[in-house]
């Protein structure tokens, strides 16, 4: 059976006996992926046209990566979807114009005409190429998620490798993220072993961590500043993870020397990358100190105004809702703002969209957050600028407290530490106490803008 990208599928077969999945304790060899694919491209190919937009209604399973595959090979458009609100999941076939959704129920394909039947230009464009699609949603924390047409061909085969490795990795980001698109192919492409989790609360993570041996977990600051509040790495045996990658959000500091000093053996590594552009290789400065440089084939970047702007060969054709004025002249303009380093290694120290302006004085949100956290009583910290009449904006601290510590008690603590650290534009106008800092599904926090 032909491949559209046989790379892949050469790939399966060479190391057909070796775990590629492991989901709910059952675990998959390679040969029983491709004979999966197989069958469901009987199914696809006898529903649903070449080319047509799809709505894959699934987090991560076997079956769901198996149909991934299939509708590749179909060169159909995916729209993972793993909302699970009627009115989420028709907003982004609404935006879509997905003409197909399947669900998989009972282990079975359930493919349902959605009635859509408007095109894009986008759309079309890869039709000509003759080209599979995948269209990802932005998480919409500070606006209507934006909807990014990727050409999926280009984005598999910047995945193409030769070696083979024993790599055990939880799937920890999701269907719909650009990070968890990257973990899949990454994995897949060195026959490498992708175990997904159920749940991804930090116990069951850390359950899942040693019941499958796993080697690498790769997932945000906010989840693994969860696993440390819930000293969930104490209950369970996790000798056999070798690495620690962390991204999608900043890396406070404080937290990263908390961090190394829990998992002493454990290699830490930087992620970095945008869902237009895709996961960006990158190496971490020798002195272990946050800072990065990107060593990628397919991307080249420069810093103006010390906003980071990256040209990739894996970049999005565009944008199905809104216009690409954050692309100039092929450059994207991430809107990370940096500090920079020796030899071309730079920092991520805040969004642009995020900075808070106090009389005409620039506070990164994730300075502050930084001190505040440093504090025993603190669990948690959000900082945000708030409408001042008369500096412009306020900085505003939300803080999650430990249990025993009183509010005047914490007030008191963050007044000071901020008072010795930081400069008086900088420091928190306004503390507020909460319950707990909001975060997305994906383990990003909620900042207020």
């Amino acid at each position: 059976m032909e491949y559209i990208n046989n790379w892949f599928y050469q790939k399966f077969l060479e190391v057909k006996d070796k775990i590629a999945i492991i989901h709910k304790d059952q675990k998959y060899t390679y040969g029983d992926l491709t004979d999966k694919i197989n069958e469901f491209n009987k199914l696809v190919q006898s529903q649903i046209p070449k080319g047509e937009v799809v709505a894959l209604l699934s987090d991560y399973s076997f079956y769901s990566i198996a149909l991934f595959f299939s509708l590749i090979q179909n060169k159909n458009i995916i729209v993972p979807v793993i909302s699970i609100t009627k009115s989420e999941i028709e907003n982004k076939i609404d935006v879509s114009i997905a003409k197909k959704k399947i669900a998989i129920v009972n282990d079975q394909l359930q493919i349902i005409d959605t009635t859509r039947r408007n095109t894009d230009p986008l759309y079309e464009k890869l039709r000509k190429l003759d080209h599979a699609g995948l269209i990802l949603f932005s998480s919409g924390i500070t606006g209507e998620p934006k909807a990014m047409v990727h050409d999926l061909d280009v984005l598999v085969d910047s995945y193409k490798k030769d070696v083979v490795k024993e790599i055990n990795s939880i799937i920890f980001l999701t269907f719909d993220h650009i990070g968890g698109i990257d973990t899949l192919f990454s994995l897949l492409s060195i026959g490498g072993t992708i175990t997904i989790p159920e749940s991804r609360d930090p116990e069951s993570v850390c359950a899942l961590i040693e019941r499958n041996k796993v080697d690498v977990l790769s997932c945000s600051p906010t989840f693994l500043n969860l696993l440390i509040l819930s000293e969930a790495f104490k209950m369970y045996n996790l000798s056999s993870l070798r690495i620690i990658g962390f991204g999608a959000e900043r890396m406070p500091e404080f937290l990263y020397q908390r961090l190394k000093e829990i998992f002493p053996a454990v290699r830490f590594q930087q992620k970095f990358g945008t869902s237009e552009t895709n996961a960006i290789r990158v190496k971490n400065h020798p002195a272990d100190n946050l800072y990065m440089r990107i060593e990628d084939p397919n991307i080249q970047f420069k810093i103006v105004d010390n906003e980071l702007w990256l040209k990739s060969s894996t970049q999005i054709l565009g944008y199905l809702n809104t216009n690409a004025d954050n692309f100039e002249e092929g450059w994207f303009k991430t809107g990370d703002i940096v500090d920079t380093y020796e030899d071309r290694y730079f920092r991520i120290i805040g969004r642009k969209k995020e900075i808070i302006n106090v009389g005409g004085e620039k506070v990164f949100p994730g300075e502050v957050e930084n001190i505040i956290l440093q504090l025993k009583c603190i669990t948690g910290c959000t900082v945000y600028g708030l409408k001042n009449i008369i500096t412009g904006e306020s900085v505003v601290a939300e803080v999650a407290v430990k249990q025993g510590f009183g509010a005047t008690e914490v007030k008191n603590q963050i007044r000071e530490i901020c008072t010795q650290r930081l400069d008086a534009y900088k420091r928190p106008s306004r503390i507020k106490i909460v319950e707990s800092i909001s975060f997305n599904e994906r383990f990003k926090k909620i900042r207020r803008m």
